[in-house]
C-alpha cells in the first residue's frame, strides 16, 4: 500500500486535500522517472521543428501548415504520455488501494487525470509560442494557439484517461489505446488548429473556441466516470 493511499485509508481528508495529495504523489513519481516525463516534450519539440527545415523557409507557407502541424504534434504527444497514466498504479496494487478506500474512486481518478495534464499538457502550451515563431505567427495568433491548446490538452487527457483505464492489463495496450482514442481526439485537433486557422483568414475563432469550451465541460463531467467504471472492471 502506497503512502497516499494508507492516508486515505486511515482518516477521511476533505476534496481539496485528497486532490493536493494526488497531485503531490504524482509529482514525486514523476520527479523519480524524468525521462517518461520529458519524453512528450521533447517529441513535440523535435518533430514541431523539424517541419520547416523540411518544407523550406517560405514564410507564408509555414503560416498556413502551422496551425495543423503544431496541433498534430501535440495530440502525438498526449497519447504518448497517456499509457502510463493508470499502467504504474494497476501493477503495484495501488489502484486497488484507491478502490478500497473512503474517498470516492472517481475522485482519485479526477485528481490522476488532473496531474497528468499539469505534467505533460502545461508544457506543451508554455513552449508552444516559441515552437511557432519558427513558423512566423504573429503575437495575436501566438496567443490563441496557446488559448486553443491551455482548453485543448485538459480534454485530450480526460478523454485518454478513459482509453489508458479500459486497456488496463492488455497485452499490446499501448497500440489499442491508439486505436481507441485517436477518433476521439479528431473533434478536438478540428476546432484547435480550426480556430487558429480562421484567425489568420479573419474569419474570428470565438465558434472554435467555444465548441472546444464545450468540449473540455462535457469530458470533464463524463469522462472521470467512464474511467472510473472502465478501472473497477479491470479490477474485478
Amino acid at each position: 500500500m502506497t503512502k497516499t493511499a494508507r492516508s486515505m485509508s486511515k482518516k477521511p481528508l476533505g476534496l481539496f486535500g485528497v486532490i493536493w495529495s494526488v497531485l503531490k504523489r504524482e509529482v514525486t513519481m514523476a520527479m523519480r522517472h524524468k525521462g517518461e516525463v520529458l519524453t512528450p516534450l521533447i517529441f513535440f519539440v523535435l518533430i514541431a521543428s523539424l517541419f520547416p527545415l523540411g518544407v523550406g523557409p517560405e514564410t507564408a507557407q509555414l503560416q498556413r501548415m502551422a496551425p495543423g502541424v503544431l496541433w498534430v504534434c501535440a495530440l502525438l504527444s498526449a497519447i504518448l504520455s497517456l499509457q502510463r497514466l493508470f499502467a504504474s498504479d494497476f501493477a503495484d496494487g495501488t489502484l486497488e488501494q484507491m478502490a478500497m478506500s473512503r474517498t470516492p474512486l472517481i475522485v482519485l481518478i479526477a485528481a490522476k487525470t488532473l496531474a497528468h495534464f499539469l505534467l505533460t499538457g502545461v508544457p506543451l502550451v508554455l513552449i508552444a509560442p516559441l515552437l511557432g515563431m519558427q513558423y512566423g505567427l504573429n503575437a495575436d495568433t501566438l496567443g490563441l494557439l496557446m488559448l486553443t491548446l491551455l482548453l485543448g490538452t485538459p480534454t485530450l487527457s480526460l478523454i485518454g484517461s478513459v482509453g489508458a483505464a479500459l486497456t488496463l492489463g492488455v497485452r499490446g495496450g499501448g497500440v489499442l489505446l491508439s486505436l481507441l482514442i485517436l477518433p476521439l481526439f479528431v473533434p478536438v485537433l478540428i476546432f484547435g488548429a480550426g480556430a487558429v486557422q480562421a484567425h489568420m483568414s479573419g474569419m474570428g475563432a470565438d465558434g472554435h473556441v467555444s465548441i472546444l469550451t464545450a468540449l473540455l465541460v462535457l469530458s470533464a463531467f463524463f469522462a472521470p466516470l467512464a474511467a472510473t467504471v472502465a478501472i473497477r472492471i479491470s479490477l474485478e
